[in-house]
């Protein structure tokens, strides 16, 4: 067993969270920054379009980390089909170069006088 392969996916979990954190704590951050422009909101009103602002935020981040997962889905398909065809390519080539080598061995031997 290989702690490495035991620690990545976790690890890649951990790092996960840690950005969707990070996108959240921006998100606030940014929310805060424009009620910062609006002094004439009163406490409730701020708190309201913060409230308001996050969600649109947040809302607009999950909907972009779905397309990119989808569009990765996509492209590791579209690379894995590309993968097999060219091995299979490859396979066929060396298999081919093979028999015409064993081809022009047997027919060297057998027309010698």
């Amino acid at each position: 067993m290989n702690p490495r392969q035991d620690s990545d996916p976790g690890l890649t979990r951990l790092e996960g969270h840690l950005l969707w954190a990070a996108e959240i704590e921006e998100a606030r951050r940014r929310a805060d920054r424009f009620t910062g422009e609006l002094p004439w909101l009163t406490t409730a009103q701020r708190e309201e379009v913060e409230r308001v602002y996050r969600a649109d935020r947040i809302a607009a981040s999950r909907a972009a980390l779905v397309r990119i997962c989808d569009r990765v889905t996509e492209l590791r398909a579209e690379y894995e089909t590309r993968y097999r065809r060219l091995r299979a390519r490859c396979v066929a080539l060396a298999v081919l170069a093979l028999a015409s080598g064993v081809g022009t061995a047997l027919t060297a031997v057998l027309t010698r006088p």
